[in-house]
């Protein structure tokens, strides 16, 4: 199975579906990047992130923004929120009975994600975890380099999280890597998700701005002036 890559903004984004994404990273290692507006918008002013970005060896279409961004360019391709996609690499790591580690978010929150993801897994093989608070990349990444996971989530934000994996995917070639932002809040109880409805009508961000208003913020401008950008480039492009 071949990556089939559609252009926004200058960033390549993966079109496959949820299995054929998993198939694909679990095969091949490497970073997966979950893409959203904010993201792209921090890109163009950070030219190391924007590298991250376009090196990544999978970009998924994460935020609503980027599902209507590629929809306005003609390309109908399936959202795959981070959230969903971390847990899906987790049961993967599961059913292969391969290793995880998971670093970020606070030390109360990563250990209570630990404890429920066993609870909900049973023999979930996590050979190392750390809050998101350190000064010292390098403490970490040789704690990562000693136990050698198969797959590691990353949870310090963007673009943190990316340049962190980035920083340290070429020592581990066989592990697969992922930034999920505020997932393991969600996995260890400390934030509710949003309810199914929300979700599965594209709009887990706005329930997110109805619990947390100071959101708000981040998603305007951001997003009604990507989607701008986004049009501009659909009329140069005829």
């Amino acid at each position: 199975m071949d990556r089939n890559l559609v252009n926004i903004l200058g960033y390549g984004v993966d079109t496959f579906s949820m299995d054929e994404a998993v198939d694909y990273i679990v095969k091949n290692h490497g970073q997966v990047v979950t893409i959203n507006p904010e993201m792209i918008e921090c890109a163009s002013s950070n030219e190391d992130f924007k590298r991250v970005i376009q090196d990544a060896e999978m970009v998924l279409p994460d935020g609503i923004g980027i599902k209507l961004g590629l929809k306005i360019l003609g390309h109908d391709v399936a959202r795959i929120p981070g959230i969903d996609f971390g847990k899906a690499l987790i049961k993967r790591a599961y059913y292969l009975k391969k290793s995880v580690a998971l670093i970020g978010a606070t030390q109360d929150v990563v250990e209570n994600a630990v404890v429920n993801l066993k609870a909900e897994l049973s023999n979930l093989n996590i050979v190392y975890y750390h809050n998101g608070y350190f000064d010292d990349n390098n403490e970490v990444y040789n704690e990562l380099l000693s136990h050698k996971p198969d797959l590691v989530l990353v949870a310090l934000g963007a673009p943190k999280q990316e340049m962190f994996i980035s920083n340290i995917k070429s020592q581990l070639p066989d592990s697969v890597f992922i930034g999920l932002g505020g997932s393991f809040d969600v996995w260890a109880g400390a934030v509710k998700r949003a309810p199914k409805f929300y979700r599965d009508i594209g709009c887990e961000w706005l329930y997110r701005v109805i619990s947390e208003p100071k959101r708000l913020k981040r998603i305007f401008p951001t997003i009604p002036l990507f989607l701008l950008k986004v049009i501009i480039e659909r009329f140069k492009s005829k």
